[in-house]
């Protein structure tokens, strides 16, 4: 098998072939070690490889499957994890200073999932501080660079994840997501991304951003992939099959187009093949209409009251005793949250239940919503500020405009490739679907997909910046 072709670099071709012995899990292992070595100078995706013990378990994973002891489509498949995840033995750092020396005495509940399927970890890969920014501009670890352009952000928090997997060095990546944060980086470097309902998968052994918001998902080079891994992390592991349940059909289905907000403030490249997108989906059977959903400008305002009120819940005794280490960034804005009341965050957690039933009451009339994830390609790394017109807006929020909607309603919500702007960088569709009906949307994101070629097309990037 060429592990060079990129099309075929996913968990359902790759793990067909090692069923069938056409590829080792040594081979595929060191070909990714390898791509680490050579591209993590130029992209800055990994803070940790954990080259020995891949090797130990793709050595494991080959005996198993050559004796007939096959686990399933992540047997002998190398990942990565974004280094926020609960890792037994190795260093957890959550992107910081303050736990570069953590070393966890057990794995997360999903992270056991995956190993105890024979899923091969190459390494932790990098991410903003404590997953408490969108750019993935670390100022301990460096930035991670967009793998398309490498004068550009990855995006974040789960940058580093997005960025490896655009360039084959792993398969899949396991990211988090509380504003953002898986499908923010996926559209920004070209992959699938999938933010489960809220629940759906176990938060047990991940350092907490904001317990109310966190979702933990997979970031892939396909929809199948993203189904095949939540399979296997969703809280009730292989009851619900939502790999083999996928059927790439958009005949009758109502898709809702959001009539404000979503498509407001959008760069005319990203609203065109935004639009492009639903077409396709109308062409395919699918049924577009208008929808409106209120309140949604203060979104905003609710998701930053809850993310920092409870980040600083948890990191308020490092923030006491040795705020020199944490970034700038963070340090300054959960500072400033210490003067804020209870009764603010308790009326923000009011005001977001009310926003919750708007989004489910919308979603009683169609299946899914669709809308851009991002609403710029991804921008410099010099950039602060976003330019509308005449008007500005910070870079943190405009990437997080459109995804926190999903956050705040805990609803499935994922980020598929669409396009490219004329500056060659990706573009990404968001849909937003019932609450866990993650099977709709990967059905309808799979059956556009299958239609389109932007999945199939990944940076070929030369060894030196």
């Amino acid at each position: 098998m060429e592990l060079e072709n990129n099309a075929d670099f996913t968990i359902a071709q790759l793990s067909a072939a090692l069923r069938r012995r056409r590829v080792t899990s040594v081979d595929l292992t060191e070909y990714c070690l390898d791509q680490i070595e050579r591209l993590q100078p130029r992209l800055n995706a990994f803070i940790s490889v954990t080259r020995t013990g891949a090797m130990q378990a793709a050595r494991r994973a080959d005996r198993e499957i050559r004796r007939g002891d096959y686990r399933g489509p992540l047997h002998g498949v190398p990942m990565s994890l974004k280094d926020l995840f609960w890792t037994k033995g190795t260093a957890t750092s959550a992107g910081s200073k303050i736990l570069r020396r953590f070393v966890p005495k057990v794995n997360a509940a999903v992270v056991d999932r995956l190993l105890e399927n024979g899923a091969v970890l190459l390494g932790k890969t990098n991410l903003h501080e404590f997953a408490f920014g969108a750019t993935n501009m670390n100022p301990h670890y460096g930035p991670v660079r967009n793998p398309w352009d490498s004068a550009r952000i990855s995006g974040g928090s789960s940058g580093g994840s997005a960025a490896a997997v655009a360039c084959g060095l792993g398969v899949y990546s396991l990211g988090t997501d509380t504003g953002g944060s898986i499908r923010i980086p996926a559209a920004a470097c070209g992959c699938v991304g999938l933010k489960p309902t809220f629940g759906l998968v176990p938060l047990a052994g991940v350092v907490p951003l904001s317990r109310s918001l966190d979702h933990v998902g997979p970031i892939c080079r396909s929809v199948e992939d993203a189904a095949i891994v939540l399979d296997y992390v969703a809280g009730e592991p292989r009851r619900t099959r939502y790999a083999a349940s996928l059927s790439p059909r958009l005949q009758g289905l109502r898709i809702g187009i959001p009539k404000d907000y979503f498509f407001e403030r959008l760069e005319p490249d990203v609203r065109a093949k935004v639009v492009e997108a639903a077409l396709e989906m109308e062409r395919a059977g699918a049924r577009l209409k208008d929808v409106s959903i209120g309140g949604m400008k203060e979104t905003a305002d609710l998701a930053g009251t809850i993310t920092v009120a409870e980040a600083l819940a948890f990191h308020r005794r490092w923030l006491d005793r040795k705020p020199q280490l944490y970034g700038e960034d963070i340090r300054i804005r959960m500072q400033d949250a210490r003067a804020m009341t209870a009764l603010a965050y308790l009326t923000a957690v009011e005001r977001c239940r009310a926003y919750a039933a708007r989004m489910e009451s919308v979603l009683q009339d169609a299946d899914m919503l669709l809308a851009p994830s991002i609403p710029v390609g991804a921008p410099l790394i010099e950039t602060t500020e976003i330019p509308w017109g005449r008007a500005r807006e910070d870079i943190r929020l405009s990437l997080l405009r459109l995804t926190r909607p999903a956050n705040l309603s805990g609803l499935p919500a994922l980020t598929v490739p669409c396009g490219f702007t004329r500056s060659r960088l990706p573009v990404g569709l968001q849909l937003i679907g019932r609450r866990r009906h993650e099977h709709t949307i990967l059905n309808a994101a799979l059956a556009y997909e299958l239609r389109t070629p932007w999945h199939e097309q990944f940076p070929q990037l030369p060894v030196h910046p």
